[in-house]
């Protein structure tokens, strides 16, 4: 059974930092792009960040530019976001993602991602 579980998330006040992790199973996600979104409450899911198999191209949103990093280890078969200078509205449920298609192709697109983790919940206080 293919699966990515996310860990990470909690509570931290603002300033602070948390990295979130994603662990891939099932199968290998090394050549695959990989991405993270967030959905707060009352809103759609936004694409946040995104890494190609190769780690050669990264796209990150304008709200987490320069606060966020997306890595990967895929000897590990795992993504990280680590998240610097968190605030308030950084508040959502976080989701992992991977494109079951390698190719680099438009990856700054939602519609890549068809592989879905179940969430982690990421609480930033004031």
């Amino acid at each position: 059974q293919v699966q990515l579980v996310e860990s990470g998330g909690g509570l931290v006040q603002a300033g602070g930092s948390l990295r979130l992790s994603c662990a891939g199973s099932g199968r290998t996600f090394s050549p695959n792009p990989m991405a993270w979104f967030r959905q707060a409450p009352g809103k759609e899911r936004d694409l946040i960040a995104v890494v190609s198999g190769s780690r050669v191209y990264r796209y990150y949103a304008d709200s987490v530019k320069g606060r966020f990093t997306i890595s990967r280890d895929n000897a590990q078969n795992t993504v990280y976001l680590q998240m610097n200078s968190l605030k308030p509205e950084d508040t959502a449920v976080y989701y992992c993602a991977a494109s079951s298609s390698v190719s680099n192709y438009n990856l700054n697109s939602p519609r890549r991602f068809d592989i879905w983790g179940q969430g982690t919940q990421v609480t930033v206080s004031s």
